[in-house]
């Protein structure tokens, strides 16, 4: 079975940022999927690419989705993920 990578890359102090991880901890959590988070601002290429979206949601290394977790299109792309043989 192909289980999604999901990570967060946030920044300290960013309080879109605990919302989104709170989501993607309970969505996650429910299916199943392992998660992490990044900090945007460890990594100067990170800061460049995702510094102004942030939180970025990350699936299989692909940015996902940016400042607020889309809960069904996020439920949607861990099944799909699950899915590929």
């Amino acid at each position: 079975m192909v289980v999604a990578k999901v990570t967060v890359m946030s920044r300290a102090g960013c309080h879109l940022c605990e919302v989104a991880e709170a989501d993607v901890a309970r969505i996650c959590g429910e299916l199943g999927v392992p998660w992490e988070t990044a900090d945007v601002d460890s990594d100067p290429e990170w800061r460049a690419e995702y510094g102004d979206q942030v939180p970025v949601i990350l699936v299989d290394d692909v940015a996902h989705g940016y400042w607020r977790v889309e809960e069904d299109r996020l439920r949607r792309a861990l099944a799909a993920a699950v899915s590929k043989p």
